[in-house]
């Protein structure tokens, strides 16, 4: 399918149509591969936190996983009101 390179501000896009973009599930998001002289187009699928629980296991053996801020809240606080 030949599609037109339109000016973008100063940049270029091009128009995909609905029908493409439905058959290849894009939706708001996609993830651009340079291969040589091709742009490869897919979906952006990477959903919130997703490969957090191995970070967190990496972390973990290399002793990092140390928290930043205390985990009890200190009742006594001047200035604060429950």
């Amino acid at each position: 399918m030949k599609v037109a390179v339109v000016q973008i501000g100063n940049s270029k896009g091009i128009r995909i149509p609905k029908t493409v973009l439905a058959e290849c599930q894009i939706e708001d998001a996609v993830d651009l591969q340079i291969e040589g002289d091709k742009i490869i187009i897919s979906p952006y699928k990477q959903r919130p936190r997703q490969g957090w629980s191995t970070q967190f296991q990496e972390m973990a053996k290399e002793n990092d996983d140390s928290l930043l801020l205390p985990d009890v809240l200190e009742q006594e606080v001047e200035g604060w009101e429950w």
